[in-house]
């Protein structure tokens, strides 16, 4: 396969002695990187497995290759992440009946205790479990919730009004993270959101996958603040059979938690639901490299190139020889690791660097909760306040060019900019993805410290049949079809937006309202 220019490059420059030296995206290489990442050898990327240990080396050494400085002052490749893993073994009963773990729910600690007990603890129905002033909506009312389990819905209230929340979009107070997080802050012991994939946005069996075993939390003398002692999902039948306990119709409940009338409905059904946990403490890794800036005063201030590296590893429960029980996660997400050393080679075959500092971390322990990028926000090797953009990479459009660019979290920066103007000169246009995703990656963490971010989707079509059939299962595995001419016209795109905002005088910047913004 032909390597492909970067095309539009010149256009974004007034630097006409780049015009002997075009940078380049290797379809080719992308491919042989993806292949690598994604192989038996290294076992599915768990953190803190002898897949962890290959591929952190193997980013080292593409990152001595490429000529990347070490991206830690300290002088390494390596940025450590104290993790704790956390493996449960839930129970969940009430009204004389226990639930079967993975069949019929999934719970999970973020605690590091031998036990997490939550007994007979009232349930309590709280809607969406959304508490967004700005909108006038309220689903908790002031209700005393304290020590009591919260049965809620997924996404946000399916309200007419465009202007609402997202409007077609899914807004952070349809996410999970947001709803175990309210529940944590207002004292619920526990909280369980009914899982429904259309309104979900993937199948249960992706629930089962990513919290069902060992889990993972950032090392901490304190409780995670992000979750309540005990989150779960509920299956949607059991569910239904849970409310029907109670006297209750699921669909009249999802019809009165529509309205801003809504009130939080006790159940009248107490439920006990405990783990017993196996933990161990290790210390996972960030790979990262730099290429300073160029420019004197401006080297100070970073654009960030991120990609998680890490994936779900093996399970050897699953039926059939070795390689059917790894979880390969070659879209999700040796693509976007691929993405970012191809990037990276981009950059370093321009004969000048960008005046800003480009940053390059392959993240950790994404897919436990987002914990890489979240650790690195929390301690960051350099200035969060001087950090102007994120651009993420998670999963490349393997499936052939397209004449979209779908933009997650349009809207919220000036960012929309340049990537609107870039899409234009390859004669594509922007569109937002609706599907959430904006609050379900690294760029997510970056975002919430302040940071203005760039996050692409592949086009929705190609996706929904990736998300039904591989995503999170040991199916995502390189396919023989595959075409990177969309990976690379996008990748093509991520660059010269990188290199906009490297050199522009005036950095993205938050848009008024954006709940992100930078008080």
């Amino acid at each position: 396969m032909k390597s492909l220019l970067l095309t539009a490059l010149l256009a974004s420059c007034a630097c006409p002695a780049q015009a002997a030296a075009l940078p380049r995206i290797d379809g080719a290489t992308l491919l042989e990187q993806i292949g690598t990442l994604a192989s038996d050898e290294f076992e599915g990327r768990a953190p803190g497995t002898q897949g962890e240990a290959l591929t952190i080396d193997y980013l080292q050494q593409q990152f001595k290759k490429l000529g990347l400085e070490p991206g830690n002052p300290d002088g390494s490749y390596l940025q450590a992440v104290p993790l704790v893993g956390i493996s449960s073994h839930p129970t969940l009963s009430y009204g004389g009946k226990q639930l079967k773990f993975g069949d019929d729910y999934v719970a999970w600690t973020a605690r590091a205790q031998p036990t997490v007990e939550v007994n007979d603890s009232e349930l309590v129905f709280v809607g969406y479990g959304v508490q967004a002033p700005e909108f006038k909506w309220d689903d908790y009312k002031g209700a005393d919730l304290k020590g009591k389990t919260l049965v809620m819905l997924i996404n946000d209230p399916p309200l007419p009004d465009p202007k609402a929340f997202a409007g077609p979009a899914v807004s952070w107070y349809g996410r999970w993270n947001y709803k175990f997080e309210i529940a944590a802050r207002l004292g619920a012991a526990a909280a369980l959101i009914v899982h429904e994939t259309k309104a979900a946005g993937y199948p249960y069996e992706t629930v089962l996958n990513g919290w069902g075993r060992e889990n993972f939390a950032l090392k901490s003398k304190t409780p995670e603040p992000y979750l309540p002692a005990i989150a779960g999902w509920l299956q949607h039948e059991r569910a239904c059979e849970l409310l029907q306990a109670a006297g209750l119709d699921f669909k009249t409940l999802k019809q009165r938690a529509a309205s801003r009338d809504f009130k939080p409905i006790p159940l009248g059904i107490k439920l006990s639901l405990s783990t017993v946990n196996a933990t161990r403490e290790l210390v996972s890794h960030n790979v990262v490299g730099r290429i300073p800036g160029s420019d004197p005063q401006l080297k100070n201030e970073v654009v960030v190139y991120s990609a998680h590296w890490d994936h779900f590893g093996i399970d050897e429960t699953l039926p059939g020889p070795r390689t059917q029980q790894i979880f390969h996660g070659a879209v999700d997400n040796a693509s976007g690791v691929a993405a970012l050393l191809q990037i990276a080679r981009a950059y370093k075959e321009l004969p000048v660097a960008p005046k800003r500092t480009i940053l390059f971390v392959a993240t950790t322990a994404e897919e436990r909760g987002l914990l890489g990028a979240q650790y690195y926000v929390r301690h960051p090797l350099y200035p969060i306040a001087r950090t102007v953009l994120n651009i993420n990479i998670n999963g490349l459009n393997l499936w052939g060019r397209t004449r979209e660019v779908d933009l997650s979290g349009m809207g919220k920066s000036s960012a929309d900019e340049i990537v609107t103007a870039l899409a234009a000169r390859q004669g594509r246009v922007v569109k937002a993805d609706n599907n959430g995703s904006y609050y379900r990656g690294d760029q997510l963490e970056f975002a919430r410290a302040g940071v203005p971010t760039i996050y692409l989707r592949s086009s929705a079509a190609k996706t929904m049949h990736y998300i039904a059939n591989q995503y999170h299962t040991v199916n995502d595995v390189v396919q023989a079809n595959w075409n990177t001419g969309g990976a690379v016209e996008d990748l093509n795109l991520l660059f010269q937006a990188g290199y906009q905002a490297a050199q522009a005088k005036d950095t993205p910047k938050w848009k008024d309202g954006a709940e992100f913004q930078r008080r």
